[in-house]
């Protein structure tokens, strides 16, 4: 599984980074960085929420 960032719709809310801090973060310019696009099972529930909590839809775990 791998979560896919789309760069353009990103509007740096935070969001995501609330729900899966471990796996991505706001950087000092409130862009978003995805610490781990691959993700295992462990992980899985994670990048879903993520992806779920966006409220531009930037965020897609495939």
């Amino acid at each position: 599984m791998r979560i896919v960032l789309d760069r353009a719709r990103c509007e740096g809310h935070g969001l995501c980074e609330e729900a899966a801090p471990r796996l991505m973060h706001l950087d000092d310019d409130a862009e978003l960085v995805i610490d781990h696009e691959e993700v295992g099972e462990a992980d899985a529930t994670l990048a879903h929420a993520a992806a779920r909590v966006c409220p531009v839809a930037a965020l897609r775990v495939e």
